[in-house]
């Protein structure tokens, strides 16, 4: 059994086409990103970025069959989004590893403007992220690996956290939010994965949007 690896780049463990943030722009990358296992198939590969993995250890992890990963698993290389971290013969057959092709994605603002060609695949590409979220916690929670009944000054984890509202902000106050949120997420996004015995896996999903003016219910004409 033979095994190759992909060459590092200089004074990188990261191979040379990994990028810290992609900023998406194209409409390629914005299809592979509209689905919620190709999302999903991301994620278990982020999780694992210090051992790369195959498609047969992703299809274990995920729940899926192998042979329905292979195409999702085609089309995030084809985008840039994952990496072949190396290769090894087993049984006559190349098998691949595999891992992510950056730390963070971001959709570029552009693409959200209402003269965007591609404004609707932006959109959906961030309605999948939505149903992957929900798919994952519905698993967590059928499978009782959630508590949101523990309070935060008790004993173990603490809880999770959940709100749901709509208000009314000025805009200095909406620009506010936004920067405040940007510098925690960017603050944690520096920080890493934590190495304490005690860490636990956390999910964070934030979404915060402000209706144009005029467009909000009932202002219409």
């Amino acid at each position: 059994m033979a095994e190759h690896e992909r060459e590092p780049a200089d004074g990188d463990e990261q191979p040379a086409t990994w990028v810290k943030e992609r900023q998406v722009g194209d409409v390629a990358v914005l299809k592979a990103l509209a689905d919620p296992l190709r999302l999903a198939i991301l994620g278990a590969l982020k999780t694992s970025e210090d051992r790369p993995r195959t498609a047969k250890e992703l299809a274990v992890e995920l729940g899926e069959p192998q042979t329905k990963l292979y195409r999702h698993i085609k089309q995030l290389e084809k985008a840039g989004l994952i990496l072949v971290a190396g290769t090894r013969l087993v049984s006559g057959i190349v098998e691949s590893r595999y891992q992510v092709a950056q730390d963070s994605i971001r959709l570029a603002p552009e693409m959200f403007t209402t003269d965007s060609p591609v404004r609707s695949e932006a959109y959906g590409a961030m309605l999948a992220a939505m149903d992957r979220v929900r798919g994952d916690f519905r698993g967590h929670a059928v499978g009782g690996r959630l508590d949101f009944g523990r309070s935060p000054e008790g004993a173990g984890a603490p809880s999770g956290l959940f709100a749901d509202f709509a208000l009314r902000l000025a805009p200095a106050r909406l620009a506010r939010l936004q920067s405040q949120l940007k510098e925690l997420l960017d603050e944690l996004t520096a920080e890493g994965p934590s190495t304490a015995d005690d860490a636990v896996d956390v999910t964070l999903f934030t979404l915060l949007y402000g209706l144009r003016a005029g467009t909000e219910p009932g202002t219409e004409r």
